[in-house]
């Protein structure tokens, strides 16, 4: 739930500005990124998806190759709040709450990603403090 707009976040902003993003159901994802051309992201047995203790964030930030400090904290968090550990980072459990909380007024996952963009701003504007940058 958290990854679903997290991973569209990160993609955006530091990976690809111009990405598009189509949601479907996990059975269903393979198939339409195979007939789209699409990345598949955030669905079992895929490169870009949880690999032990790691979630999907952390798979596109490694096969990126990002390394901005502040990025890797805010990566804890979303660990955190995408998986049973929520007491992985403070803010994880909080996160987690925004999530699910959006994730029931929003009308879909277009309007999701529109409204929860600013959290995650905010969250790596919360992290570049915490790593001590300005």
């Amino acid at each position: 739930m958290v990854e679903r707009i997290a991973c569209p976040w990160l993609i955006k902003n530091f990976v690809d500005k111009e990405a598009e993003f189509l949601f479907v159901a996990a059975e269903k994802v393979l198939e339409v990124a195979d007939g789209e051309g699409a990345i598949p992201f955030d669905v079992s047995g895929i490169e870009l998806g949880h690999h032990g203790d790691r979630v999907s964030f952390d798979a596109i930030i490694d096969k990126y190759n990002l390394r901005d400090p502040a990025l890797l904290e805010l990566a804890k968090i979303v660990r955190g709040a995408d998986t049973a550990n929520r007491t992985l980072t403070p803010e994880s459990p909080g996160l987690y709450a925004i999530a699910y909380g959006f994730r029931q007024v929003c009308k879909n996952d277009y309007d999701n990603m529109e409204h929860q963009f600013p959290v995650y701003d905010a969250l790596y504007s919360f992290c570049k403090t915490k790593v001590g940058e300005k």
